[in-house]
């Protein structure tokens, strides 16, 4: 009998992953169907906690809440979250590593980033935090009970916003959290926040936008800048995450960026947006924002992506 071996490599990995995500995408982002790249990141979560060094800068609370969100809105079994937290996914993410260096890991310092400037912000004077894509995002409940006094808005694509209602009903709905179902696609964010009787038009806010940005068009980034401007008051300060343009005027992603790009197309999921650190600045001045470097921290990348933070002028 004919031996037959197969051979596994990363890039086989990331190919049969890639596959598998255009079915799930497609499936996925119908009207009707909840996202599934906010399902794949809160699953990172869960995997990150089980890394001893990952728990020193994930927030806390954040791999326990995230678990229960996923269970208590139907998401993810209880035997999904057991595969999460096993070795062997730890072994998996760290092999995607090959086409994204550092990036599993470095989800963790995003969410450390977001929450700490939600936590800045509220002590600056903010009485009012923004969350844009929020998918399955857990700081608003678990900083509401915190900052009582302080509104935290979420917004999301109906289907996957009505999923997670589910699991923060289960889990205990706060008074002071909003989650909010809109299709940006089809409604402009600054009627939405305007129809929505806790929002209030002139507050000091933070508004985080985690892993957004390279999904959209340029006009799309100036626009919901502008949108975030006109809907906020004095001093309230946009947080987020981007991908750097690279010396070659295309999106830096890595050594192996021409695949990256390629298999974001394939799932349906391109990355269409990216800046120059050093042009970051004047974008955002033409359209309501004024850098403040000394608020976003280090400089540096955390995994393929870079951090910045911007405040209303």
């Amino acid at each position: 009998m004919r031996e037959i071996v197969l051979t596994i490599t990363p890039v086989s990995l990331i190919l049969a992953a890639a596959q598998v995500n255009r079915k799930w995408y497609s499936y996925s982002m119908r009207k009707d169907k909840p996202s599934f790249t906010a399902y794949k990141v809160a699953l990172s979560l869960v995997t990150l906690g089980t890394i001893p060094e990952m728990r020193e800068i994930l927030p806390n609370g954040i791999v326990e809440a995230t678990e229960t969100l996923l269970v208590a809105s139907g998401a993810a079994s209880v035997r999904k979250i057991g595969w999460a937290r096993s070795p062997r996914m730890v072994s998996v993410y760290k092999a995607f590593d090959w086409v994204l260096p550092g990036q599993f890991e470095a989800f963790a310092s995003r969410k450390a980033f977001c929450e700490q400037q939600v936590r800045d912000g509220i002590h600056a004077g903010a009485t009012q935090i923004l969350t844009l894509g929020a998918g399955y995002d857990t700081l608003g409940w678990r900083l509401a009970p915190e900052f009582s006094a302080v509104e935290f808005f979420e917004i999301d694509h109906p289907a996957t916003a009505k999923l997670k209602q589910t699991g923060i009903t289960a889990m205990g709905q706060h008074k002071n959290l909003h989650l909010i179902a809109a299709d940006l696609s089809t409604q402009k964010l600054m009627d939405v926040l305007a129809n929505h009787e806790s929002w209030r038009q002139h507050a000091q806010t933070v508004i985080i936008a985690e892993g957004l940005v390279m999904y959209l068009s340029c006009h799309a980034v100036r626009d919901l800048f502008s949108q975030c401007a006109a809907s906020s008051g004095v001093s309230t300060r946009f947080a987020f995450s981007y991908i750097p343009t690279g010396e070659d005027g295309r999106l830096d992603a890595g050594p192996r960026t021409g695949l990256m790009l390629w298999l974001q197309k394939m799932i349906g999921e391109p990355w269409l947006w990216s800046i120059r650190p050093e042009e970051l600045g004047s974008f955002l001045e033409g359209i309501g924002w004024k850098l403040v470097p000394d608020l976003a921290g280090a400089s540096n990348k955390h995994g393929i992506e870079m951090y910045g933070v911007c405040q209303k002028v």
